[in-house]
């Protein structure tokens, strides 16, 4: 047997607990063969002298927004500006530069950064020119637009009625103020959707050349299709041409969302009422682009109080945040689902959400049987200690984001308190960007829970073996090991490896998909 690819002269950490390390791997057909002794002796096309760096499995990152990423490289980015000067001349300046017929989009907005202050909706008008101009919330749960796209959306007029699950913000003489939360945002975002497929496959090739070099080598897009994460009703087009045409640099597996699903018109006894075209459900494709859970949202985000809590927000007594409906209709849309076949992604973070979504997912999952692709809760940012029981014992796997503490840790534990700051992201109690789930640090240096921190190799497991399992994708990898892909990342030392605030100092030095470089530093 002739191998295509030996790699030697590693540091391997396989993850896999019944050969931890190793020191050289073969690879035939994309997937590996063996270690080590294993593969002593076998000729290779193509002998890689690693130079003692370390070599992990693939990243998979478990839920992301690719299509946003890479739409908003495009964009005017104001991720690092923190002064509302600046950001309206940030704005100024990228208005000034882009076509007069255009939309003004800007991205990245954080208004922690700016002590809570939103920018003044003239201001926005008067550096926009007439045109109109949409400054997307890093949340990604409201967004802020100016007068002249709020009349094109119809906001402002009699007859106008905010959609179920969504806000539009009003100053204190009843006038909006720019700022429209979760399915309002539609309203605004549907005048410039959908994207040309051409379009979403540009922003593709760039948001997965980054993952890259990053180290990623899967992903799950967590919402394709429709509502405010959507960008198509031909988004999925888009991924198929960028696998054939070589621009998808990374393996994807998508979440169609919930308002993706259509009336379909089968046979009476198949019972089947709603779903995609064909009758397509979770876990079809292959290994480089597949169908996960269907995506639904259940309620917002902290950082924008839209997040449904049981106990109302610190800053605003009164104020518990939303679910996006009644709690009996979302669970309704959650078991139709589910019973054409479709596992189940919820959006929770607030407690009163992630109650709603372990009785929908359970509930379904009592009533139809199990799913070869888990149920899942998205973020699962707020949960109390007898709901990490009922997530045991439902199997719902979890989706959590620890780099939301560096960027937005410190407002989220001000608009909930101390007391509850114990049970924000509680990695460590459910044991299901690496450094931050080991140091938990804020971007004001404060540690958020200090007893939910990982070591170096748990945050790395969570980042492959986790999430390979929660995506239902761990047969075929998560791990190194004989007969799965060769998914894998050249390091300059493994987070184990290194202290917990050095993990972001790690280099990238190249990243393999199916034993292929998708990046060499």
């Amino acid at each position: 047997m002739r191998l295509d690819t030996v790699i030697r002269n590693a540091r391997i950490h396989t993850m896999d607990r019944d050969r931890p390390r190793a020191r050289s791997v073969g690879i035939l057909h994309g997937r590996i063969v063996g270690f080590d002794e294993e593969i002593a002796g076998l000729p290779a096309t193509r002998t890689i002298d690693a130079a003692g760096s370390a070599v992990v499995p693939g990243l998979n990152d478990a839920h992301c927004h690719t299509t946003w990423f890479g739409l908003g490289l495009s964009e005017i980015n104001v991720g690092d500006v923190g002064a509302l000067p600046d950001l309206y001349a940030r704005l100024r300046a990228g208005a000034g530069s882009s076509p007069a017929s255009e939309w003004i989009i800007a991205t990245g907005f954080n208004h922690y950064g700016f002590g809570g202050e939103i920018p003044a909706i003239a201001e926005l008008d008067q550096l926009s020119g007439g045109r109109p101009l949409v400054l997307k919330m890093t949340s990604g749960h409201a967004l802020i637009a100016n007068t002249r796209a709020l009349e094109l959306a119809g906001i402002g007029l009699p007859s106008f009625v905010p959609p179920v699950g969504g806000v539009v913000r009003r100053d204190g003489d009843g006038r909006p103020n720019g700022v429209l939360e979760e399915t309002a945002q539609d309203l605004v975002l549907d005048l410039v959707r959908p994207y040309a497929v051409e379009t979403i496959v540009a922003a593709l090739d760039a948001a997965t050349a980054i993952y890259a070099r990053e180290g990623i080598t899967s992903f799950t897009e967590a919402g394709i299709g429709s509502g405010m994460i959507g960008h198509s009703p031909l988004e999925l087009a888009a991924y198929q041409q960028a696998v054939e045409t070589g621009r998808l640099h990374a393996r994807a597996q998508v979440m169609p969302t919930y308002p993706s699903l259509s009336s379909l018109a089968g046979h009476a006894a198949d019972g089947i009422g709603v779903g995609l075209p064909l009758g397509i459900r979770s876990g079809f494709g292959d290994d480089r682009l597949s169908f996960g859970p269907v995506k639904m949202f259940f309620d917002g985000a902290i950082t924008a109080a839209t997040a449904a809590m049981t106990e109302p927000y610190t800053h605003a007594p009164h104020v518990h945040g939303y679910l996006t409906d009644d709690p009996e209709v979302l669970a309704t849309r959650a078991a139709d689902a589910y019973r054409l076949g479709w596992s189940l992604a919820i959006h929770a973070i607030g407690d009163a959400a992630i109650d709603a979504a372990i009785d929908a997912i359970d509930g379904a999952r009592a009533r139809y049987g199990g799913r070869r692709i888990p149920s899942r809760i998205e973020h699962g940012a707020l949960i109390r200690p007898v709901q990490l029981r009922r997530i045991a014992q439902a199997g719902i796997a979890i989706a959590p984001h620890p780099s939301f503490f560096a960027t937005m840790g410190d407002l989220s534990i001000r608009n909930i308190g101390p007391e509850r700051e114990q049970y924000f992201y509680r990695v460590q109690s459910l044991l299901r960007c690496i450094e931050s789930y080991v140091t938990r640090a804020t971007g004001s240096g404060a540690v958020v829970g200090p007893h939910e921190r990982l070591t170096g190799d748990d945050a790395l497991r969570l980042y492959t073996e986790g999430s390979a399992r929660a995506t239902g994708l761990d047969s075929v990898k998560g791990t190194l090991a004989p007969g799965k892909l060769a998914d894998l990342v050249l390091m300059s030392d493994a987070p184990a490896d290194v202290e917990p605030g050095a993990i972001h100092a790690i280099e990238v030095r190249a990243t393999m998909v199916g034993g292929e470089f998708s990046f060499e530093g």
